[in-house]
Order: C-alpha cells, then sequence, then structure tokens
C-alpha cells in the first residue's frame, strides 16, 4: 500500500483547499485503476499562526506504484496550488507503507501539538527512503509527511463528505437552500454532528470562503454523511469526496499542569476559577484560574456566542477543568468542565428582629443592629443560586474548531450539556 500526501496548497485570499487537491489525487489515481483504500484528511495543530483556516493535510492510501503516485501527485499540486501567494508553500511526501515506522507516527502526534521544522521533515522523510517534492519554502512537507504518519499514529477517526463546486462557480456566492440543511441536519443528529447550528440559525457546513467546497458534513458513520449530503438541495455538485478524518476527535489537546503550559499548544488543565469573570469591549469575556500557585488567563471570544454566559456564570473557587489552544499567554476556551460549584457566599449578617442588614461593629467584634443592639459573632453563609451545573460545557458549533470534539460523541467523565 502506498501513501500520498499533500499539504499547503490554498490561499486565506486566493483560495483553492487541499482536500479539493487530494481528491484529484485520488481521481487520477482510479483512472489509472489502482485502488484507493481511504483519504485521510487530518487536522493539525490548529495554534500553527500561518496556516489556513483548518490547518489540514491530506493521505491517499492506494494500491499504487509509489513512482505513479509521485508523479499524479506533484502534476496536481503543480496545476492547482496558489503558489502566487507566498505563503503558499506546498509540499508532497510518497510513503512505500501505510504502516508507518514509530519514528513517523510519533512526527504526526507532534504535528498535532507543536511547531515542527520542514528541514527535520525532511531528514526523516530522508531516513525512511520517502519521496519528497516542494514548491517555495516547502513548508507543506511538515503536514505531508504528518498525514503519512498520522494512520498509525491516532485511533480514533470520524467521516467527512465532501461535495465540491463546479470550477466556473468557484469564488460565487453558493446556492444551497438552507431549509433542506436545517431538515436532514435534525433526522441524522446526532450520528451526524456540526452540519448546522441551531440556536445562531447557520448552516455551518457551507463555507464562505472563496474554495471549491459546496459542503461538507461531518459524522461518524461513512452512509449517514454521506446521506446527508444527497438530500441537500442546492445547486449541482460538480465532484465528491469521502474522508476519513481525526475531525471532532481532541486530537490536538494535551493534559497538563499549569506550570507546563505553553503558547502554540492546546492543553487541558485541571484549576480552581480565580477571579470573576468579566466582559471586554466587542463582547470578550475573560476569566483567571489558578493551581498550585500559578495561574493562567482563558478566554471566551465574541465569535463563541452563548458559550460565553456559560462562563461569565463561572465565580471565584469553582473547580474546572479547561480546554484550548493557549495564545499570547491566555487560553481560548473550546469546553470546559464544571467539577465542583462554590454553593454559599459569606455575607454580612441580619438583624434576626428586624430583618435589616448589620453593620460592622469595629475591627475583630463582629456585627450589630443599631435599632435593636442585637449583635452576631461574624459573617453569616448564604446559599448561592448558581445558573451552571457540574459537567461539560462548550462552544456552539458555529464556532467549532475542525478537530475540537463535540460533547455529543466519545465518553466524557461528567454529564454533559451538548450545543446543537
Amino acid at each position: 500500500m502506498t501513501v500520498v500526501a499533500l499539504d499547503d496548497t490554498d490561499s486565506r485570499e486566493r483560495g483553492m483547499c487541499t482536500t479539493y487537491a487530494a481528491h484529484l489525487v485520488a481521481e487520477r489515481l482510479r483512472s489509472r485503476g489502482a485502488n484507493v483504500e481511504r483519504v485521510l484528511l487530518v487536522r493539525l495543530n490548529p495554534a500553527v499562526e500561518y496556516k489556513t483556516r483548518g490547518n489540514a493535510a491530506l493521505a491517499v492510501h492506494a494500491d499504487v506504484d509509489p513512482a505513479v503516485a509521485l508523479e499524479v501527485a506533484t502534476d496536481v499540486v503543480g496545476e492547482t496550488a496558489e503558489t502566487d501567494d507566498p505563503r503558499t508553500n506546498p509540499g508532497v511526501v510518497v510513503a512505500h507503507e501505510a504502516d508507518a515506522p514509530p519514528a513517523v507516527a510519533a512526527f504526526a502526534e507532534r504535528a498535532m501539538r507543536e511547531l515542527l521544522d520542514s528541514g527535520e521533515a525532511e531528514s526523516l522523510a530522508a531516513a525512511h527512503g520517502y519521496d519528497t517534492a516542494s514548491w517555495g519554502e516547502g513548508r507543506g512537507v511538515v503536514g505531508a509527511l504528518a498525514a503519512v504518519g498520522a494512520w498509525a499514529a491516532f485511533d480514533d477517526w470520524t467521516y467527512e463528505h465532501i461535495d465540491y463546486r463546479h470550477p466556473d462557480r468557484w469564488g460565487t456566492a453558493r446556492d444551497v437552500d438552507a431549509d433542506s440543511v436545517f431538515a436532514v441536519a435534525d433526522a441524522a443528529y446526532p450520528e451526524v454532528w456540526d452540519t448546522v447550528d441551531r440556536v445562531e440559525r447557520e448552516t455551518v457546513c457551507v463555507p464562505h470562503t472563496p474554495c471549491p467546497i459546496l459542503y461538507g458534513i461531518r459524522g461518524d458513520d461513512a452512509g449517514a454523511v454521506s446521506g446527508v449530503a444527497a438530500d441537500i438541495d442546492s445547486e449541482s455538485v460538480y465532484a465528491s469526496e469521502l474522508f476519513v478524518t481525526n475531525q471532532g476527535t481532541d486530537a490536538h489537546l494535551r493534559d497538563a499542569a499549569l506550570a507546563d503550559v505553553a503558547d502554540g499548544r492546546g492543553y487541558r488543565v485541571d484549576a480552581a476559577v480565580a477571579s470573576d469573570p468579566e466582559t471586554y469591549r466587542g463582547g470578550h469575556v475573560f476569566v483567571d484560574i489558578e493551581a498550585d500557585g500559578d495561574s493562567l488567563r482563558c478566554a471566551a471570544f465574541e465569535p463563541t456566542k452563548r458559550f460565553r454566559d456559560r462562563v461569565r456564570a463561572l465565580r471565584p473557587g469553582d473547580r474546572v477543568t479547561v480546554c484550548g489552544e493557549v495564545s499570547d499567554g491566555t487560553l481560548k476556551l473550546e469546553k470546559f468542565a464544571v467539577r465542583e460549584l462554590v454553593t454559599t457566599e459569606r455575607v454580612t449578617p441580619t438583624c434576626p428582629d428586624c430583618g435589616t442588614r448589620m453593620e460592622s461593629a469595629g475591627a475583630d467584634q463582629g456585627y450589630r443592629c443599631r435599632d435593636c443592639s442585637t449583635s452576631a459573632p461574624g459573617k453569616t453563609e448564604r446559599a448561592l443560586d448558581r445558573d451552571l451545573e457540574v459537567g461539560w460545557y462548550e462552544v456552539p458549533p458555529c464556532a467549532r474548531r475542525h478537530v475540537a470534539q463535540p460533547l455529543i460523541r466519545g465518553d466524557w467523565d461528567a454529564p454533559v450539556h451538548p450545543e446543537r
């Protein structure tokens, strides 16, 4: 089994999509009689600054001569990559086996959580006899080699069915009937997820960029995602591809202590809330957490919409697990779990006779009622009415990162409060 992988063919401004390039590679291999066993869509570290929106690398697993695979892939990249954009630096890697050796699998794991160097990728590929091709600075070789190692590195996989537009319609407004998208999304949920955002009334599966994608349907079952795609009313579909993907798996997160958190990585951290949440200009919400003498600022930015209300409901002393990417010393919240809630607060006592709030009687002298002369030794505890429950909370579908795991899938260690 040959693996031909590619990365970094698209542009933030000019469009294109590496999934489409991989589809073309798969189609051309099929036309030559090759059996394409699977096409992997591998989302890499979402904290990489120079990435395009999804940071996807692709790998086609096919029974084909490696020399043919390299020829086809380099032809496709040469024809389609937006190399006029200086930030687009494609790379191709061809491996002679699908079962990547441990060093390549480890490279794939690191690519989910670190910023890696193209020189290291080239050296590692050469050490294992892989063929490579690159354009510009060749940074795409990093993602391509990670895509080669992904099948051995990860064991949680989902599916995405992507329908593509006719090339003459790229860059124009998409004609997709929103009512049909909501109808099929409701019928297929929860096996198919993140198709729409029901509260924001947004068709999440339909991109807004000038790329070739008409829509992409994600879920846990191959037949279900393709079935949903087939039932959407839209402009005519030019081509389709089913991808096996690490989307929706939280593969980018690592467990860590606050002391070990660094920029450019994704984490899962246990801590206590250390400050009252604050809302800043633009609607962004910030809250501090602490553990073992270390602290970290967390943020729920305006695009996370109603998730911010969950963050605003936190109080100092709540025990939480927070998940997200760290940038400029701030963790961008993707989800969090409430482990323990503060349920009482200490307040100035009220007079048992007249019900008015007592006043301080002086330093270390407790409180007294000016009218009734009653006294109390100190503050009393009052029950808090909390708007949160123990369990997991997440950003809505309209704000979810590709690789972030929705609460509707997988096993969790506490109750879940999914967003739809």
